[in-house]
């Protein structure tokens, strides 16, 4: 969005009902302040400048001047028309927030450092996506097996040790550090991939790369818990998940470069280059992204870490990721030696059944602030299954439908599953403890795409193995419904006593 600011400019007739609600101070989209003679400044929003005025003309009628600016990072555009309409179109005191806003009113800061975390993500999905999406394409150049293509992923998986010493890290020297010195390691170290001269090279390079790119995303998505209010957490890990999407689409889109030199070509080479284009964003975090205001606070460094709530989330992130890995990292292969698709054609199924998926990921994040998580657990995990499940036994556009039900699904269910991870852990070992359960579903993801490929080389089909894995993911949703506490509506500090309470800024 342009940095300069933007006026809204309507009129009503004197005595009408909408001139006479103008003369209240709003609250809304924010919190308005009555300066006196007809001026209203904010007083608490998201807004770096904010002014309304208004003016009474000597027919009587009434003039109101809006006279904003919003700074969103990288994604003000995408937010420039909704606002506007939404200051535009004044709502009733005590109504919702509108759907594509978070249900509480976010300040400044957090707006900025919503949308920088944001930024972060996109580019550590980027990075965790890359080596799934091209390790087909490298196979093939390489000649690589079904099974030999599964350990690679599998050792790629591995090297998610490589990111827990980021996250111990993260508790000591805070988040703003640790991320920014990711964001700029994740792109370069990635980029390596790009002149690996063998395929184990390439694993090699991406054990290191993608591993960055994890604790880049488990970070912010830390620093965004600590920094959002209490009644939007999970809508801030839709936010973060919807530009993760961006990322990913960004490495799906690239897959039609692997298609330059054709079959056992190596353009997918130039996919690994493109990671470069995510240093900007590096540059942007390391001018503007602040300290978390729970880490500024003082807090008790690495207390003992809860070994219930571990045990039990990293369970659920065991179980589940038996059949998220394996369903992700083999659908391209699935598609191409299954249903016949080029790398351009992969793209286009990937980003045309994922890419919608992210109206689940708002509704979801929404849902599960305003309801609570559970029930979207247990309602939404089942059914993405069942449909990412079937979308491995047919073709066409019953596979297209499934793939499309099952991300939708499991977008719903997702920001409900994941904010846990960082709500019920304190400031002083919740980078810690995402570390370790992002450990466990890695090595969980590795063990599931090593059955898979082991069985798949061995004549069994896709759907079957998919199938088996999506056990896992169905207990998983069961042990999340019975066993996690409903954690909407309460702040940080009261799910963990032993943090202290933090002011707002």
């Amino acid at each position: 969005m342009p940095r300069r600011h933007s006026t809204i400019q309507q009129s009503w007739p004197a005595g009408s009902a909408q001139a006479a609600i103008a003369g209240t101070p709003r609250s809304d989209v924010l919190d308005e302040e009555h300066d006196g003679d007809g001026r209203f400044s904010q007083e608490r929003g998201p807004f770096r400048h904010y002014q309304r005025r208004l003016e009474h003309a000597a027919d009587g009628t009434v003039t109101e001047t809006i006279t904003y600016r919003l700074e969103i990072p990288w994604f003000g555009r995408l937010f420039f028309l909704p606002m506007r309409r939404a200051l535009r179109h004044r709502r009733p005191e005590g109504a919702a927030s509108p759907w594509w806003a978070p249900p509480d009113r976010l300040s400044e800061r957090q707006v900025v450092t919503l949308a920088l975390l944001a930024a972060a993500s996109a580019a550590a999905t980027f990075a965790n996506t890359l080596f799934t999406q091209t390790a087909n394409f490298a196979a093939e150049s390489f000649g690589i097996t079904n099974s030999g293509q599964s350990v690679g992923g599998a050792v790629v998986r591995l090297g998610v040790v490589i990111a827990l010493p980021f996250a111990i890290v993260a508790d000591r020297i805070g988040r703003r550090r640790t991320i920014v010195l990711l964001s700029w390691l994740t792109p370069v170290v990635c980029s390596l991939g790009a002149v690996a001269p063998s395929f184990w090279l390439l694993v090699a390079t991406q054990s290191v790369g993608r591993p960055l790119g994890i604790a880049l995303a488990l970070l912010a998505g830390v620093a965004a818990a600590e920094d959002m209010p209490r009644n939007s957490r999970a809508y801030a890990v839709s936010v973060l998940a919807m530009a993760a999407g961006l990322g990913a689409g960004v490495a799906v889109g690239a897959l039609r470069l692997a298609d330059i030199g054709g079959e056992g070509g190596e353009g997918w080479r130039l996919v690994y280059l493109i990671s470069l284009v995510w240093l900007p964003i590096a540059v942007s975090l390391s001018r503007r992204l602040m300290e978390t205001r729970r880490f500024e606070t003082v807090h008790p460094i690495s207390p003992h870490l809860n070994r219930r709530r571990l045990w039990l989330i990293a369970v659920v992130a065991l179980t589940a990721n038996l059949f998220v890995a394996p369903a992700s990292f083999f659908q391209n292969r699935y598609l191409e030696d299954v249903r016949g698709y080029s790398g351009g054609g992969t793209a286009l199924f990937t980003l045309a059944t994922g890419t919608p998926a992210s109206l689940g990921l708002i509704l979801g994040g929404r849902l599960a602030d305003v309801v609570g998580r559970r029930r979207l657990i247990i309602i939404f995990t089942p059914l993405s299954t069942a449909c990412l499940v079937g979308a491995y036994f047919t073709g066409g556009a019953a596979m297209w439908l499934m793939a499309l039900g099952g991300g939708f699904g499991g977008a719903m269910a997702y920001p409900a599953l994941a904010v846990y991870r960082t709500e019920l852990f304190p400031t002083g070992n919740r980078g810690t403890a995402n570390g370790l359960v992002t450990a466990t579903a890695l090595l969980s993801g590795s063990l599931g795409i090593l059955l898979v490929g082991f069985m798949r080389d061995r004549g069994h089909s896709f759907g079957v193995l998919i199938a088996a894995m999506g056990l896992g993911q169905l207990i998983a949703a069961l042990i999340a419904y019975r066993y996690y506490p409903e954690t909407a509506h309460l702040e940080l500090e009261q799910l963990n006593p032993g943090d202290p309470a933090v002011t707002e800024r």
